[in-house]
């Protein structure tokens, strides 16, 4: 059902740029401005030059920051700081890290991933799945840069079920031994290990095992929909070729869903707007939910919160439970979802998300319009969501528990999409390890 297809990866030469640390960066869409002004001074052959230029003064539709990035990818293939490997890979590829939030002396975790091209399959193929609506803004962005690079510099990250870890163990038997090609801790200490497998058995056999395995776009699904897009108008352009060209694939990084090393962080809201105070939201939710209250006083407040977030998320894994807490009030909240209002056996997927739950019960009626819900600011801490509200920044802080995977899976096989922010995939594969420029 997927087509594998091992490529030849475009990599940083390191004798000639000097440490990989100081020329990759993290997916484009998690940098902010600072970010991306750091990563440019950072290194002169740093993968944002290419992935996220900055805008300049005069621009214009043939000179941007898009036809810069073109015209510094062909300087770097020519000056060999960028080299394409000589045989067709898969790059397995580990990244060994502490999960966010966990407590300090927490033991580490160890994704494990391949990195490949995978052959473009339209979204309602039944082979390749989405789970979240994707934004025109950000697809317009990402064409540009698509036209005028003709590559793929960072990987969308998709999952398939493989109960047994079959794939991993092929790779992993056919790198045992042999040090990683790549192999630092990144900013965030977390240790990047990449190996290039070459064998034609062993990538045979890996394409034959995934051929029969539908994936699943974890992150990426504005530049999956860019790829398809930008198929459509290269076969526009070309008539209707039939053969396969390097357009028809696109880079991802494959992770089975049942990696240990996989974690799924929750997105909590944090609205801005000004809200009701407690004993009217009180009534206003109190038909629809058990309310249990954590009081605290300027001394107790550490404890209590930490009482509260253990009861999130301890009661969350048996009924659908968020947490509430406003501006001004000495008190946090878990809202349980009484029996009577939780979705029934025959529901939907979707309907069936706690995100879904919190939307449609706890968001429609605190913050009623368009331009409210606008407003919500976005965090995956517990303790920043409530910070926030602490500061003045934010007006009430909704916490969730992380959708499951195998939630993610239902939504998506069902044919369904995931409501706006509802997972947060982690760790971010980084950009500029592995490239796909296309040959053509």
């Amino acid at each position: 059902m997927s087509t594998i297809i091992p490529f030849h990866g475009v990599r940083y030469d390191t004798t000639v740029v000097g440490d990989v640390k100081q020329v990759v960066a993290p997916p484009y869409d998690i940098i902010d401005a600072a970010g991306q002004k750091a990563f440019h001074d950072r290194h002169p052959q740093n993968i944002i030059r290419l992935e996220l230029g900055l805008d300049q003064p005069g621009d214009s539709p043939t000179h941007n920051r898009y036809t810069r990035a073109a015209s510094t990818l062909r300087d770097w293939l020519k000056s060999g700081a960028l080299k394409r490997d000589a045989q067709p890979a898969l790059y397995y590829h580990t990244i060994e890290y502490t999960q966010p939030y966990a407590p300090s002396g927490s033991p580490t975790k160890i994704l494990k991933g391949v990195l490949t091209t995978v052959k473009l399959e339209a979204l309602d193929s039944g082979h390749i799945y989405p789970h979240e609506n994707t934004r025109s803004a950000a697809k317009t962005d990402r064409l540009n840069l698509l036209e005028a690079c003709k590559a793929n510099f960072s990987p969308i990250w998709s999952l398939y079920s493989d109960p047994q870890g079959a794939v991993m163990s092929l790779l992993e038997g056919a790198i045992k031994g042999k040090p990683a090609t790549i192999d630092f801790r990144d900013d965030e200490g977390f240790r990047q290990q990449l190996w290039a497998v070459t064998d034609p058995a062993v990538l045979k056999h890996a394409v034959d095992a995934l051929h029969n395995k539908p994936l699943f776009i974890a992150d990426g699904h504005h530049r999956y929909e860019t790829a398809l897009n930008y198929q459509k108008l290269r076969r526009q352009q070309a008539g209707t070729p039939d053969d396969q060209h390097s357009y028809d694939a696109v880079l991802m990084l494959l992770t089975a869903l049942e990696d240990p090393g996989l974690t799924v962080l929750p997105t909590h809201r944090v609205t801005t707007t000004p809200l009701p105070p407690y004993d009217h939201v009180q009534s206003l939710l109190g038909a629809t939910f058990d309310l249990e209250e954590f009081s605290f006083t300027a001394a107790t407040q550490a404890a209590t919160r930490a009482k509260f977030i253990e009861a999130l998320r301890t009661k969350g894994r048996m009924v659908p439970m968020f947490g509430l807490a406003l501006k001004g009030n000495s008190r946090y909240v878990t809202l349980s979802v009484k029996p009577a209002h939780r979705p029934p056996a025959q529901a939907s997927p979707r309907a069936k998300l706690d995100v879904s739950l919190l939307q449609q019960l706890v968001v429609a009626a605190l913050c009623p319009t368009p331009q409210e819900q606008e407003a919500i600011l976005y965090t995956k801490d517990d303790h920043e969501a409530l910070d926030w509200v602490a500061q003045g920044t934010g007006t009430g802080a909704l916490l969730l528990n992380a959708t499951k995977v195998s939630e993610v899976q239902a939504v998506a096989t069902a044919g369904e999409r995931m409501p706006h922010k509802s997972t947060y995939f982690f760790p971010k594969p980084l950009t500029g390890l592995v490239m796909n420029v296309m040959e053509e």
